[in-house]
């Protein structure tokens, strides 16, 4: 051990006392709202259930419960005890002198995701993951922070980060109800943090789990690794931060919902603002500057996170397929074309090539039809988690309010797109496409054309531009904040 001086560290809510090999820590006789140690039996209850719990993640450190007895020899406070762990080990200390970290980073991944597959599981842990435990606890959060707003909070923050996360939490029940139907929600850490974790040469040890509720360790794994992934970037490493996040969804299994990390990464963000603020109304002036910083990584995941429908409309030959395809790609979202739907639906009707206006496949009613399953598909995806592209014509204004009401009523941002090119670019494109569901010709273009219903809330995408320059444009139409539906 490079150090084994006695010293002492202040946290908000105990002291740490350093001697020799070993590690004491006192609960401070403070009632903090969300936690209150005023009475002997609670800080003798809590130093237990410390040792109890972290056992779980590092057997080898947590020692016991010593007794501070008063002069008359009565018990009057209780000490966690620890084996003191190499302060030159500690995970934020390595990032600070720059040494590789994925290793140990991802050994901790794989810990943790071993640690939820088999860790405690009942009804009431199950409550904790659903949307209306997860409403509960941003709005404790964000009441919480209303006391320094304005102070060190700034307003317009806290309301668009409560605006956002409670729409997403609102939109988000299938997910959430998936999630506790797969056994995701669990008894887990509660609390990772890079200065809580020691990289040692057998492997890291996970130190200070969230002891003091039981009902806030009973967390999504997802979550639980997105607390250390929002401390990786409080730290200015965003990129270990995607790594780790990545690791533990590669050792979890099951499907990855980004939109999910984004959120949960954001929820601990504000999380942390609170527990800053109280620190700074403790007499701690620096953290003011921790808690604008913190509020300002929970918004800007709140805003990645989002959901988003994305209509990618305009006429035939203008290269929006190609464009929503890309889209697609870039946000890993859903694709839902309309002709191929077209051709799922009545893939008997006019398959022999084009076919004359509104006849066959283009049918007014079986038009209507495929659109009512684009918006039903998207619906799913969308109270899943996903980003939905949707690429069709969007001719009919009544089909893109339609769609309105979807991205409302899920909580999703809607981005409105309208590729455009010239006609003849458009018509030599048709007259040469091979291999493509859609049926329509130049003249079927033309005739729509002129049905084609104003579309001023739409941003045009000019499609006769190099394709990446396209999709550069459309993305950053998609990237921007926008008006936002529901």
């Amino acid at each position: 051990m490079s150090d084994i001086s006695a010293a002492a560290v202040e946290t908000h809510c105990g002291t740490v006392f350093f001697a020799g090999d070993r590690a004491y820590k006192r609960k401070k006789p403070l009632d903090l709202g969300f936690v209150d140690f005023t009475t002997p039996a609670s800080r003798r209850h809590a130093c237990h259930r410390e040792v109890e719990l972290n056992r779980r993640f590092a057997p080898d450190v947590y020692l016991g419960v010593a007794e501070v007895r008063d002069p008359d020899g009565r018990p009057c406070d209780w000490l966690v005890i620890m084996r003191r762990m190499p302060a030159d080990r500690r995970l934020s200390v390595l990032l600070r002198t720059g040494e590789d970290i994925r290793d140990p980073l991802r050994a901790l991944a794989r810990m943790l995701a071993a640690h939820h597959a088999t860790a405690r599981r009942s009804p009431t842990i199950d409550q904790e993951g659903s949307a209306a435990a997860l409403r509960r606890r941003w709005t404790d959060n964000v009441r919480a922070l209303g006391s320094f707003r304005g102070r060190i909070a700034d307003a317009a923050v806290l309301d668009e980060i409560a605006e956002r996360a409670l729409r997403y939490v609102d939109g988000r029940g299938d997910l959430l109800a998936d999630r506790i139907a797969a056994g995701r929600i669990r008894d887990g850490h509660g609390d990772l943090l890079a200065d809580d974790i020691f990289c040692l040469d057998d492997g890291p040890r996970a130190m200070d789990c969230l002891e003091f509720d039981d009902a806030l360790r009973a967390l999504d794994g997802v979550d639980d690794a997105a607390c250390l992934a929002m401390d990786l970037e409080r730290l200015g490493a965003p990129a270990e931060a995607a790594r780790f996040l990545h690791w533990f969804a590669e050792f979890a299994g099951g499907p990855r919902v980004s939109s999910l990390e984004h959120h949960y990464v954001a929820y601990r963000a504000v999380m942390r603002a609170k527990v800053a603020a109280l620190r700074w109304a403790q007499g701690d002036a620096a953290s003011a500057a921790e808690v604008t910083r913190l509020l300002g990584i929970g918004l800007t995941h709140l805003r990645a996170g989002e959901p988003r429908l994305i209509l990618v409309g305009g006429l035939p030959g203008v290269g929006k397929s190609t464009v929503a395809g890309g889209l697609a790609d870039a946000l890993g979202g859903v694709l839902l074309r309309s002709d191929r739907l077209r051709q799922e639906t009545g893939s008997a009707v006019g398959s022999g090539g084009p076919v004359p206006w509104r006849t066959g496949l283009y049918e007014p009613g079986r038009v209507a039809a495929v659109y009512d399953t684009l918006r039903g598909r998207a619906v799913d995806a969308l109270r899943h988690g996903e980003s939905v592209v949707l690429d069709a014509s969007w001719a009919d204004a009544e089909q893109r309010d339609a769609a309105r009401v979807v991205a409302s009523r899920a909580g999703a941002t809607l981005v409105e797109l309208r590729c455009a090119a010239p006609a003849a670019l458009a018509a030599e494109r048709l007259t040469r496409r091979t291999g493509d569901p859609s049926q329509a010709t130049p003249e079927i273009a033309a005739r729509l054309a002129q049905e084609f219903a104003p579309w001023p809330e739409a941003s045009e995408v000019d499609t006769s531009q190099p394709v990446a320059d396209a999709l550069a444009a459309a993305m950053h139409r998609v990237e921007q904040p926008g008006p936002r539906c529901g």
